[in-house]
């Protein structure tokens, strides 16, 4: 695997953590640094823990995993878009919602969430006998950057459209786990 070869693998595995970024911008009415660091830390951290997962359980698991890994990623996603729609209609405040949310738990899940399908990709690395330590390491720091970028991005675009913008994050989450769920149904 050539380097751009790696560019377009970590760009294209930190599309999902960037969308779901921008959704978390949206709607989060004022950005810290830990906020930042948040979404960077856990998007980048399981984007490349999942691949060395992956890696390291080789080919005997990954049929298993990969079975059910598009249930799993779209169940999450759409719980916590169904959250942030729920929040929306029910007058939830902005700082409990779980748009806005970065505790823990919502971030542990939505990491597991739009790293699911990275599992897989260790495997392949596996069998490609790519440096796993290299590759990791550039889909992590891709993956970080895009998604800070994304909390930025939507926290711009929700700053100027406060309204609906909690509405447009659960339902951009809802979308992500149907996209990842029809892909891997029929594709």
């Amino acid at each position: 695997m050539n380097i751009f070869d790696l560019i377009l693998l970590a760009v294209g595995v930190s599309m999902d953590a960037f969308a779901v970024s921008i959704a978390k911008g949206l709607a989060t009415p004022s950005l810290r640094p830990k906020h930042y660091l948040s979404v960077a830390l856990w998007f980048g951290g399981f984007q490349a823990l999942m691949p060395v997962v992956g890696y390291f359980l080789g080919a005997n698991f990954a049929s298993i995993v990969e079975n059910f890994d598009h249930w799993i990623a779209f169940v999450l996603l759409a719980i916590i878009g169904g959250k942030m729609l729920y929040d929306t209609f029910t007058g939830g405040d902005d700082e409990e919602s779980t748009g806005a949310d970065f505790r823990f738990r919502t971030m542990l899940v939505l990491a597991i969430a739009t790293s699911i399908d990275a599992l897989a990709i260790g495997v392949s690395l596996a069998f490609l006998k790519v440096d796993i330590w290299s590759a990791i390491a550039f889909i992590g720091a891709t993956t970080a950057a895009f998604s800070a970028l994304g909390l930025r991005l939507g926290n711009i675009f929700g700053y100027r459209y406060k309204h609906g913008a909690e509405l447009t994050g659960g339902v951009v989450l809802i979308l992500i786990g149907t996209k990842i769920l029809v892909e891997h149904l029929f594709y």
